[in-house]
């Protein structure tokens, strides 16, 4: 039997509870979340999946916790690698690994155009009914009890979608947003980043996850992260303004490849696959305007990066399961009491955070604080163990500062997909 949205999409409307644009982590996580809760979800994305996504592929404590309670099953995603450490490097040279251990994982790489597809795949398999290759046009209309958005199939034939409410995780350029009219005028982000994958590596990035901060990115950082069968991400990113120019990222590239840290770590016969890519990363989810009427704007869409290290992943997934849940407290009905829930949960879970990396993030632009941080960091095995769960967001960075997030178990909770 055809899901109640198939059989309306013969007569070229597709009626549905929420509609979804966007099937990237954010856009996912709502599905699946939404479809497991009985609603009825119709999920588009422009792209046909697998589709690769420009991103350093690294999987943090937070990431992993929400995949896990998406009940996803890393099983699926081919080259999925636990990482049990990261090493640090300082602009003065010095190293220091930072353990990842305990119970369950506090840290992982996978390629996107395989942990995308998983998670489409996860949100199908709930009853999401997921339309690749399906473009989003308009809003055509927006009334008390429902919004009409206009799409594009994959046979090139117009249809219109009729929805209680409108998720749209459809990144940073949000098309969403511009047809509400709510997009910033040229608004580029506040980060870029820029990755290429590399095979035969022989060297210590083999294995380890490397962080390096060089004194002419700060605050930015380089890195490699460790994939299956001798291969690697390497890439590196910049706050944008300052002495940054994102232009001039392609030329200094080829600079960063040579330094002898690089070097010794990738080894004597790197090979770099295919050309690098570049991608804008917005994170100034302050400033965002999180809803309008029976729309709620999640992700990329929400600028929901992390504005110390410019990671999204997990940001996308707590955003795309809160908007879901905003819509199941509020029994899809109410547009007013679905927004207050969602924008009183985004405050909650983010905001205190993105305040606490601004902050730190203007510490660790001199390299005289990069290199204090690194040396405060490498003290001992507990100032280690803590600030390795504390940057990969085991904790809520600004967990100390906001009393309503207190729990008995800080920096002592097993890791994601324990037994």
């Amino acid at each position: 039997m055809l899901p109640r949205s198939l059989h309306s999409v013969l007569e070229n409307l597709l009626e549905t509870d929420i509609l979804i644009v966007g099937a990237g982590p954010a856009g996912a996580a709502a599905a699946r979340v939404l479809a497991v809760a009985g609603r009825d979800v119709v999920v588009i994305d422009k792209a046909v999946f697998p589709r690769d996504k420009c991103c350093g592929d690294g999987l943090t404590t937070l990431a992993l916790r929400e995949l896990d309670e998406l009940q996803f099953d890393p099983k699926t995603v081919a080259s999925w690698t636990p990482v049990r450490a990261a090493w640090l490097r300082s602009p003065s040279g010095r190293e220091v690994c930072l353990p990842l251990d305990g119970p369950g994982l506090f840290a992982a790489v996978t390629p996107r155009i395989e942990l995308d597809n998983a998670l489409v795949e996860h949100a199908r398999a709930a009853g999401a009914t997921v339309l690749d290759g399906h473009g989003f046009i308009n809003i055509i209309e927006q009334t008390a009890q429902h919004v009409t958005a206009q799409i594009s199939g994959d046979d090139g034939q117009i249809r219109h979608v009729r929805a209680r409410h409108l998720i749209a995780a459809d990144g940073m350029w949000s098309p969403v947003r511009k047809a509400l009219g709510l997009a910033v005028p040229g608004y580029l982000g506040e980060w870029h980043g820029f990755r290429q994958y590399a095979s035969h590596v022989t060297g210590t990035a083999k294995d380890r996850l490397y962080v390096w901060f060089d004194d002419d990115i700060l605050p930015g950082y380089a890195w490699s992260f460790p994939l299956p069968d001798g291969r690697v991400n390497i890439g590196f990113g910049i706050l944008r303004g300052g002495t940054h120019r994102v232009q001039d990222m392609k030329t200094q590239w080829p600079d960063i490849l040579q330094r002898p840290h690089v070097r010794e770590a990738l080894g004597p016969d790197v090979v770099f696959e295919g050309r690098h890519t570049a991608w804008p990363i917005p994170a100034r989810i302050d400033h965002a305007v999180l809803t309008h009427d029976r729309v709620l704007f999640v992700g990329d869409a929400a600028t929901a990066t992390d504005a110390l290290t410019g990671e999204g992943i997990g940001q996308a997934l707590l955003t795309g399961r809160l908007a879901a849940h905003a819509i199941l407290a509020a029994s899809g009905l109410s547009a007013e009491a679905t927004r207050t829930h969602y924008e009183h949960a985004v405050r909650h879970h983010l905001f205190a955070d993105h305040k606490m990396s601004l902050l730190l993030s203007r510490i660790l632009a001199k390299p005289w604080g990069a290199r204090g941080a690194v040396r405060v960091v490498g003290t001992s095995a507990w100032t280690r163990r803590n600030f390795a769960r504390w940057m990969f967001e085991d904790e809520p960075r600004a967990v100390l500062f906001t009393p309503s997030r207190w729990h008995r178990r800080f920096f002592h909770r097993p890791g994601a997909f324990g037994d």
